[in-house]
């Protein structure tokens, strides 16, 4: 069967942490001759950094969680998992995406490289040029990416910025996307380990605010409501109030998990003044 062209799609990847720095990169393959032989090559690639190996899929969902490589080289046959198993793997665990080179002996998988979107498609045994050429691919999009983030922070931090207002917009991080959501949509949020949780009517994710007062201070405080430390509500999504033990409540809310909150002790009065309980 005669060779086919390479491919040169991408599924997500984030942008390299400094300009300069090495591209890390996870080699997974079942056979280790195969694996010593493209870690022979990338060695002699001055900004590649083989961050770890993997010899089946498993290996290669877990390493993906542990590393967080840019780049992995991926091994199409398998025995369990296979390469095409581990993205899908990797997709429904909602981790962040490198970029994926496939490698295998036959060229019969090149279409499904296709509709799985990798990068590349390189056929054993490996030649030097055709690696070069997939690099190349490799540290363009990165570049892109990089580009394209630094346009979506400044966006960040101008929205950042802007006035409360209950037409105005929130970003939310979710699934490696920065979305755009209205604030009348928000539902709650919370803060754990320092990090800013929002919960709309429809997704999840977090928030590029430091504080849940820097939250609040974006949004009009005459309709998001700090009923405990961790918590901010938008008072017009409280789908049912519901009383607690020593004439305390519990607030279910209108998201998609109907989230169930307790009111603090100190803003129970509040409450009770704004419902007429």
């Amino acid at each position: 069967m005669p060779k086919t062209a390479p491919y040169a799609w991408r599924l997500h990847t984030e942008p390299p942490k400094a300009e300069g720095m090495k591209i890390s990169a996870l080699i997974v393959d079942d056979e280790q001759p195969a694996r010593d032989e493209l870690a022979f090559l990338l060695r002699q690639v001055p900004d590649i950094n083989v961050i770890g190996q993997g010899k089946n899929g498993l290996e290669a969902v877990n390493l993906i969680r542990e590393l967080g490589p840019q780049l992995v080289f991926l091994d199409v046959e398998m025995p369990g998992l296979d390469g095409f198993g581990v993205i899908k793997r990797v997709l429904e665990k909602k981790l962040t995406l490198p970029f994926f080179i496939f490698s295998t002996a036959y060229d019969q998988y090149a279409v499904r490289a296709f509709e799985v979107n990798a990068l590349d498609y390189l056929l054993k045994p490996i030649e030097k040029s055709r690696l070069e050429t997939a690099l190349d691919r490799v540290r363009r999009l990165i570049a892109e990416s990089e580009s394209a983030s630094q346009k979506l922070d400044r966006l960040v931090q101008m929205l950042a910025e802007r006035p409360p207002s209950t037409s105005g917009k929130i970003v939310i991080k979710t699934n490696g996307r920065l979305v755009l959501v209205d604030a009348s949509d928000i539902v709650y949020a919370n803060i754990q380990g320092g990090v800013i949780n929002i919960v709309t009517t429809h997704l999840e994710g977090q928030s590029n605010f430091r504080t849940l007062e820097e939250l609040q201070g974006a949004l009009d405080p005459r309709i998001f409501w700090r009923i405990r430390r961790s918590h901010l509500i938008n008072i017009n999504r409280i789908k049912e109030v519901m009383p607690w033990f020593k004439s305390s409540y519990q607030l279910k809310m209108e998201d998609r998990k109907q989230t169930e909150i307790p009111v603090s002790r100190n803003q129970t009065r509040k409450l009770r003044e704004l419902l007429n309980l």
